[in-house]
């Protein structure tokens, strides 16, 4: 086995691409209580770019490594470690950071994930499938044959979205900025798809037959983040989980007096951190349900080693692309 490892460290905030390097270190040791994951694959989410440019609630001390998701085989243990075995898929904890070759880390925060899931799906359905499932189920009571909106439909989170909820019965009304998106989630599940415009309100009613919605996505913030509250029902739910376009929400006071909208937040960190094991275990196992009858892949556009790391990010900055930029570590 290798007597060192590559690893990604920033030293200072800033742009990505700048202040990202790679360093090699000894390879790691387990302690008691801990095992070795040998990496196979990290995506590049935007958390991991806004953590780098110190944008991030999260702040580790500097230097830090990044990577609040991935996946990897266990390759050693301490002796005392039950809950894992070497060989085993496992899914790592969000404050190891994951851009390395090699971790190790407690082996009790390891999730193992069985045996049909590839470790490039393994080590996506932590933040963004587990997010979407969150969202459906934590906010308003969905029944099969029930509405929601969402807007940045195509995202990641997006996409896992319209997955569950296809699984689960309910219909989706999918907002999104690209007209030549529409077929595409359509046939991923979407039941409706919207491009984003001033008359999205009318198109929704048009599309749904004006079925009440009563539970609204956004992943946007802004002007995009209203439209969609515009298209609830009366005492609905708006949650809020991005704010791609980094502008405010700014909610006019007719949309709580007259329609009494519910306005609501969740960050999938804390949620992991105040959710029981056993909560977070049954809520894998519905995941790895679906991921292993081949549900909740999410599209990669381009997979990198860690070596062009730099490159990595500056790809994954860009806007308008067709999937994750991932990480990749080989067998």
């Amino acid at each position: 086995m290798n007597k060192n490892i590559n690893v990604a460290v920033y030293d200072t905030h800033g742009n990505p691409a700048d202040v990202l390097r790679v360093e090699s270190r000894p390879w790691p040791t387990p302690g008691t209580g801990e095992a070795v994951v040998k990496m196979r694959a990290a995506p590049i989410n935007p958390a991991d770019l806004n953590q780098i440019e110190g944008k991030y609630p999260l702040r580790p001390e500097l230097p830090a490594t990044p990577g609040f998701e991935g996946a990897g085989v266990v390759v050693d243990l301490s002796a005392n470690v039950a809950n894992v075995a070497v060989g085993d898929l496992v899914i790592l904890p969000h404050n190891v950071g994951t851009w390395r070759n090699a971790v190790v880390v407690k082996a009790e925060d390891l999730v193992v994930v069985p045996a049909g899931i590839e470790p490039v799906h393994a080590a996506m359905l932590k933040i963004n499938p587990m997010t979407a499932w969150r969202l459906l189920h934590d906010y308003v009571d969905l029944r099969k044959g029930d509405w929601l909106i969402q807007n940045a439909a195509n995202s990641a989170a997006g996409r896992a979205v319209i997955q569950i909820a296809h699984e689960l019965g309910y219909k989706t009304v999918n907002v999104v900025r690209r007209a030549e998106l529409i077929d595409e989630l359509r046939t991923e599940g979407g039941d409706v798809v919207l491009v984003d415009g001033e008359n999205l309100c009318d198109e929704v009613k048009g599309a749904t037959g004006g079925a009440p919605i009563r539970l609204g996505l956004n992943a946007i913030g802004g002007e995009s983040a209203l439209r969609l509250a515009n298209c609830l029902a009366p005492g609905s739910t708006l949650v809020t989980f991005g704010a791609m376009s980094l502008h405010p929400l700014k909610i006019p006071n007719g949309l709580l007096i007259f329609k009494d909208l519910r306005f609501r937040g969740i960050w999938i960190n804390k949620w992991y951190d105040n959710a029981t094991k056993e909560q977070r275990m049954e809520a894998f196992r519905q995941l790895f349900e679906m991921a292993k009858r081949g549900l909740l892949k999410t599209k990669v556009e381009k997979a990198y080693p860690l070596s062009e790391a730099k490159v990595a990010v500056a790809h994954a900055a860009q806007g308008k692309r067709g999937g994750k930029i991932i990480l990749e570590f080989g067998d």
